[in-house]
């Protein structure tokens, strides 16, 4: 059983990795070390501020297998499924996905067996019909032809729920999304829709666009972890807002929009930007509907210094049952009761006053009410579809009067 292993990092603007440090099993929690040669570069950076500063040492996870940096590294829940599925093992351990994400995963990071040299774990590039095939295949517990292995591995490295994989081009890197067997409404081009609403609300996206492959429907979000040169592709390091806030998995029931201000003001780049920026994200989220709103579904980028944060990503409305709906992180003073007034409640935490914060609201509820026709026509909703959601989630009422 495999008890050791050596984190490579790219450093900001370089195309190449380092080795950067070493983890280590101890008692059912992975112990991380600095390598002594990176210590001792002049551009090395470190992990994680708070937990990992730039010293010599081992360093022990606050609670659970690992630091939150590191876990950012690893696979979630569909890169698991993946994982699980592609080693067909009784007992996969940390470091099994660790070792086994694939070298493209999230962010500037990866985990593998040697310390003396970097080795890719490069495989055949699959085509997004294999892409979705495997994932189908995959969803239904049914086996996976040989042929299809590549398209498995694309998917082991990025996180969420959802069925998603790596895709490439001759100038982007992107993440399919897939549409899934268990969905009760058009998912996929919802989010689209979604998506392109938030563009258009002076929120940052990435570029987002919708294809079909074998009668499904594939959103490709553009990487933004992903920067290409003349000489390679620098990779931008990035932490979830899980670790941001220094929460274990057990614990993203107290994540929190408000203590994330706390972590913009202490060590972003340009505080008062990201903050307001981080506002206007909460409130569309409730009016647009969407309250898979997680820790793990906001993040920020890392060069050393600062933290700032990334573009906007898996915004998607859905479905409500009723008038009542609650955001998955704490909003203000009612918690993460998905309301207006609930939003606005806190507003001073933000940086911005209570009238600023009216106003920002009242923008947001225009452009949704002006454009959801068109956003639903760019994503290929149907008439039916789009007021449906529009019915129940865009602009519920019950987030107007509770």
């Amino acid at each position: 059983m495999t008890s050791e292993a050596f984190v490579w990092i790219w450093l900001p603007d370089e195309t190449r990795p380092v080795l950067c440090g070493k983890l280590q099993e101890n008692a059912g929690e992975l112990q991380f070390f600095y390598g002594k040669s990176y210590l001792a570069r002049r551009t090395a950076i470190s992990l994680d501020i708070r937990e990992m500063p730039l010293e010599s040492g081992a360093f022990r996870p606050r609670i659970g297998e690992m630091h939150g940096a590191i876990r950012d590294a690893a696979p979630d829940s569909w890169g698991r499924r993946v994982l699980l599925y592609r080693l067909n093992q009784n007992t996969v351990t940390e470091f099994d996905y660790l070792l086994n994400a694939g070298s493209d995963r999230i962010g500037a990071l990866v985990v593998q067996e040697s310390s003396d040299h970097y080795q890719a774990n490069e495989f055949e590039t699959a085509t997004i019909d294999q892409l979705v095939e495997a994932a189908g295949l995959i969803e239904n517990g049914d086996p996976l032809p040989a042929t299809l292995d590549a398209a498995l591995v694309h998917g082991s490295s990025v996180g969420g729920a959802r069925p998603k994989a790596l895709l490439y081009d001759n100038q982007s890197s992107w993440i399919a999304k897939f549409s899934s067997t268990t969905d009760q409404y058009p998912v996929v081009r919802s989010e689209l829709a979604a998506m392109w609403m938030a563009g258009q609300c002076q929120i940052s996206v990435p570029a987002v666009r919708l294809v079909e492959s074998l009668g499904k429907d594939v959103l490709l979000i553009e990487r933004f972890d992903r920067i290409r040169e003349k000489n390679g592709m620098k990779r931008r390091f990035m932490i979830s807002g899980l670790t941001a806030l220094q929460l274990h998995e057990t614990e993203s029931r107290f994540a929190s929009y408000l203590d994330l201000t706390g972590f913009i003001r202490r060590y972003g780049k340009d505080a008062n930007r990201d903050n307001a920026e981080l506002f206007r994200r909460m409130m569309f989220n409730i009016l647009i509907g969407n309250n898979d709103d997680h820790a793990r579904n906001h993040a920020f980028f890392w060069d050393g210094k600062h933290y700032h944060l990334t573009p906007a990503y898996d915004i998607c409305p859905m479905l409500r049952a009723g008038l009542t709906a609650n955001q998955a992180m704490i909003v203000g003073k009612q918690g993460r009761l998905s309301t207006v007034k609930n939003a606005l409640s806190e507003a001073g935490l933000f940086g911005i006053t209570k009238e600023k914060a009216a106003s920002i609201k009242e923008e947001l509820v225009d452009k949704i009410e002006t454009l959801w026709a068109e956003a639903s026509d760019y994503a290929g909703l149907t008439k039916v579809q789009s007021e449906l959601l529009r019915r129940s989630t865009v602009l519920s009422q019950g987030i107007f009067y509770q």
